[in-house]
Parts: C-alpha cells; sequence; structure tokens
C-alpha cells in the first residue's frame, strides 16, 4: 500500500478516532435484530438467467476523474438506477475524498431498499473499525466493503467477524493474487478486482481477466472500476465476473437504462 491509498486510510483512520469505542458481536447481533432485514446483496448478484448483474455506484467525485456529478442527489441518483433495473446499489460514505456521507446512505436504503422493487445497498468507503460496521447496518445496508491491501490480518478477521454479526454481507476488494488468497482466508464469498491501483489510480481491465479465473469456484466475482461500454463488460464476463461494480460511467449516462442494458448483452 502506497502513495494515495495510504493518504486515504491515514485520513479514515483520524476521522473515525473521535467514534472509536468497543464494539461487540453481541451489540451488532442486537443491532442487527433491532432493525428492519435489508434485502441479500450476495444474492442480488447471482442473476438467474446468468447474465452479469450490475452494482451501480453513487459516486460526486473521486481523486482520480475530479468531480463526476458535483452536488447530486443521493436519492434522486438511487431512483434513476432503480428505474433502470440495477440489481444492488453502491453508496460511497467518504465525504474527504468521494463527496460522500453516511447520510446519504440512510437516505438511499429509505428509497431504494425499503420500497419496491427493494434492491440491496453496500456502504463503499475504507473500513478500518467496527463502528463502521454498526453504522452501516444501522443505516440499513446490506454489506460492507473490506479493502484487503488496506488492512492487516487481524483487521481483516475483526471487519469479517462484525459484518456476520451484524447480518451484513461483506465485498473483499483485491488487486494482486496474493490478496486473493488473504481475502479466502477470512472467509470470503464476493471478491471484487478493483481494476484501479488505488495507489497511483491507474485502470487496467486486463487486471480482472488475470485474476477472476483464479478465484474458489464457490466465491461471486465482481469486476469494479474501469467499465464504460458493453464491450469491456463483455471482457470481464468472459473472465468469469458475475457482477460489474459501476460508478463514473452510470453517473454521467444521460440513459443509466440502455447502459445497463448494455452491460447485460
Amino acid at each position: 500500500m502506497s502513495d494515495k491509498l495510504t493518504e486515504i486510510m491515514a485520513w479514515k483512520r483520524r476521522e473515525i478516532a473521535p467514534l472509536v469505542r468497543p464494539v461487540s458481536d453481541a451489540e451488532l447481533a442486537r443491532a442487527d435484530a433491532a432493525h428492519p432485514r435489508p434485502p441479500s446483496f450476495a444474492a442480488a448478484l447471482r442473476r438467474a438467467d446468468g447474465s452479469l448483474a450490475v452494482i451501480s455506484e453513487i459516486k460526486r467525485r473521486s481523486p482520480s476523474a475530479g468531480d463526476i456529478k458535483a452536488g447530486a442527489s443521493s436519492v434522486a441518483q438511487a431512483q434513476r438506477y432503480q428505474a433502470a433495473g440495477a440489481d444492488a446499489l453502491s453508496v460511497l460514505t467518504d465525504e474527504k475524498f468521494f463527496g460522500g456521507t453516511l447520510d446519504d446512505l440512510r437516505d438511499v436504503t429509505a428509497h431504494f431498499c425499503a420500497h419496491a422493487p427493494a434492491r440491496p445497498c453496500i456502504r463503499k468507503d475504507f473500513f478500518v473499525h467496527p463502528i463502521q460496521v454498526l453504522q452501516a447496518r444501522e443505516a440499513g445496508a446490506s454489506a460492507i466493503l473490506i479493502i484487503v491491501r488496506a488492512l492487516t490480518d487481524e483487521e481483516m478477521k475483526t471487519l469479517a467477524s462484525a459484518a456476520t454479526a451484524a447480518g451484513l454481507d461483506a465485498l473483499f476488494e483485491i488487486h494482486t493474487e496474493a490478496e486473493i488468497a488473504r481475502a479466502h482466508a477470512h472467509g470470503a464469498k464476493i471478491i471484487g478486482v478493483n481494476n484501479r491501483d488505488l495507489a497511483i489510480f491507474k485502470t487496467d481491465l486486463g487486471l480482472s481477466e488475470r485474476l477472476i479465473p483464479l478465484f474458489p469456484r464457490d466465491v461471486t466475482a465482481v469486476s469494479e472500476s474501469g467499465i464504460h461500454t458493453a464491450a469491456d463488460a463483455k471482457r470481464v464476463r468472459a473472465a468469469g465476473a458475475h457482477a460489474v461494480l459501476v460508478g463514473e460511467a452510470l453517473m454521467r449516462a444521460p440513459d443509466p437504462t440502455a447502459l445497463i442494458a448494455d452491460f447485460r448483452r
């Protein structure tokens, strides 16, 4: 881990420091029992017809692209994605680098997950502590993100345990072959290849083509970043991806319905 990802993770640890306190699996289980059960993220990524599932992301900006859709309403964007037939939603809740907030997640799950056709939402953020998992469950998320290269094995173990206790799925994000083994060692059932190197923000779809065929057979495979066209989606589907996570292209798309349909062809 280096460069931009190092900067982001260092900031995230400072940002949540005032909130950090012991969070037991029992407390997470109580939170799970106290809130309505969200739709299954894992189930949404396996379409019955075998076509690509599409995780549509709400992302106002990023360190690589700058402003994508500054000031966009998270609920309005969620409504567009829901109407377009997205299988799941990714809500970025990091404010400093991506322009999102936890309120975005709360607002989106209230609409997107509670009204038919209900769809699951993943909280997309830089997780380092179970307090963030608790926040995600209380805000209505169905899943959390675990970035393998950004965490120690002990941190991953703690976050994976917290997600299970809270009734949440976990998307383990990897970028190298060695990280596949690390994710699998912590019980990963959903693994995503981030085609964008978060250290230098260079994107290469060839990474999905090289790494997804190495995944254990029981793992749901996701290709993340750099998916802009039907041809891009076809490449990663041929490599074995069950789902794609798309942010920038869908945020910019004048017609998300047509683009999602293209991804599934």
